[in-house]
């Protein structure tokens, strides 16, 4: 292929991923795989490395792999929604004025789901050999996102003095609302084999993140910066992290994986500073994984990886709710406590950490190799934290992944990769008014395709 060809599709890859949409991603908002290889798998493959968007998943397994471009997209189906149960109650509280923390804030009752739900997620990775041992390489990709848009539903306040305000349109009473978070890393990485069992390496990663949120001006009476909550222009930030990883055999036909993302620390999000905690803040959790790839025979691997995503360590993805109700509103009504949204200690979406189980098998039969596999977590969203979760109704727990690469030419080959997460939900009470119960749900479907030269 000649190198007009191969800088035009990499530019055309870098371009679409800047402007793809973004689409909510499988574990809590972090990308069950990145590899269709992997993909077909489940995502495992930490210590199974075999194209060049490993990179996002172990930067040491690329020492000494042919250079390369893998090139692709994946369309991505996610399906998302939530119900309200239970008419809208009065709270018996002691008020010394009309602040918002003295009533109830009740929601519709009924179903809704969120439109825009096919997303196109191109990729990109590139693999440089240096000599036998060494490689470079580069990753375009995307982490997942944030993504919901619902267009129906209402709200209405209640407080023990001025009685009971009408429904207001909207989920929560200010209109269409919606969140939309797209990540894109780019990826450069170094691997080198140090002897011959072992490879190390290590990534730079330039993290760009886009935000808008619409639908949320009800809440800016619990915000610290209320001019900054909602239905602004899509804000964005940038940020630097690392990856490190190793690939070790141990035994003839066993190798073991590890691999460590940093936490990446993003600049704000100045537009939605009255939203995010800690002034628009919204890093990247950091995560670990760790795996093994046994060769069951001359045609077949099988993989093994646990993963741990750290969501507990970014204020805005895992500060509670109840923030809001605790720390938030004073004496006067005024919303100064560091609790309050966009605050020191601000309400967030109250996301735990999460571990991820997956296993695979790949086979050989004739010219084509065939690849399954499952993976399994919990959902990182507490009962207590249903109704901000509507935004982000990260839920799903299962994913089954199938796939296959064929041959094309001597240089060439396609790979495919499908997957389909089942249904999950979680439920739990209206925080603003215990007598409803909330209940968010989501399903996904994926296929993913790679198209490879080798070089």
């Amino acid at each position: 292929m000649s190198i007009g060809i191969k800088k035009s599709l990499i530019a055309l890859s870098i371009s679409s991923a800047l402007f793809a949409p973004s689409a909510f991603a499988t574990n809590g908002y972090f990308a069950h795989g990145y590899s269709t290889a992997e993909k077909g798998m489940a995502g495992a493959g930490v210590a199974y490395s075999q194209d060049a968007m490993a990179v996002a998943n172990n930067p040491a397994g690329i020492a000494g792999m042919g250079s390369r471009m893998d090139v692709g997209a994946a369309i991505f189906n996610p399906n998302r929604g939530y119900t309200v149960t239970g008419a809208q109650s009065a709270k018996v509280v002691t008020c010394t004025g009309t602040e918002p923390a003295c009533g109830t804030f009740s929601l519709a009752e009924g179903s809704i789901d969120s439109d825009s739900d096919l997303f196109l997620i191109p990729h990109l990775g590139y693999v440089w050999q240096q000599d036998s041992e060494t490689s470079i390489a580069l990753g375009v990709y995307g982490n997942g996102g944030m993504n919901s848009n619902y267009s129906g539903g209402a709200a209405s306040f209640f407080h023990p003095t001025a009685g009971l305000q009408s429904d207001s349109p909207g989920t929560f009473g200010a209109g269409n609302a919606g969140v939309n978070l797209s990540q894109l890393f780019f990826n450069l990485a170094y691997a080198t084999k140090i002897d011959a069992d072992n490879s190390v390496g290590a990534s730079l990663i330039l993290a760009y993140q886009k935000f808008s949120g619409d639908g949320l001006g009800t809440f800016a009476g619990y915000s610290a910066d209320p001019a900054n909550i909602s239905n602004m222009s899509s804000d964005t930030a940038t940020g630097f992290g690392a990856k490190f990883g190793w690939q070790g055999k141990v035994a003839p036909a066993v190798t073991l994986g590890a691999s460590y993302q940093t936490e990446i620390a993003m600049s704000e999000f100045d537009d939605y500073a009255g939203l995010y905690a800690e002034g628009g803040d919204f890093d990247i959790p950091a995560a670990a994984s760790i795996g093994l790839a046994w060769k069951t025979s001359d045609v077949s691997t099988l993989v093994f990886d646990i993963q741990k995503i750290y969501y507990e360590g970014v204020a805005s993805i895992s500060n509670p709710i109840s923030n809001l109700l605790t720390d938030c509103i004073d004496g006067t009504g005024s919303p100064t406590g560091s609790g309050c949204l966009g605050g020191a200690n601000g309400a967030g979406f109250g996301w735990e950490d999460m571990t991820i189980v997956k296993i695979g098998y790949e086979w050989l039969q004739n010219d084509m190799t065939w690849r399954v596999g499952l993976s399994h977590s919990d959902q990182p969203i507490p009962d207590s934290e249903v109704m901000f979760n509507i935004l982000a109704p990260g839920v799903v727990e299962t994913h089954i992944t199938g796939g296959f690469t064929m041959p094309i030419t001597s240089d060439s080959e396609f790979s495919f990769a499908a997957m389909y997460a089942p249904s999950n939900s979680v439920s739990g009470a209206n925080p603003m008014d215990p007598a409803q119960t909330i209940e968010i749900e989501m399903d996904q479907l994926e296929f993913q395709g790679t198209y490879t030269m080798k070089f």
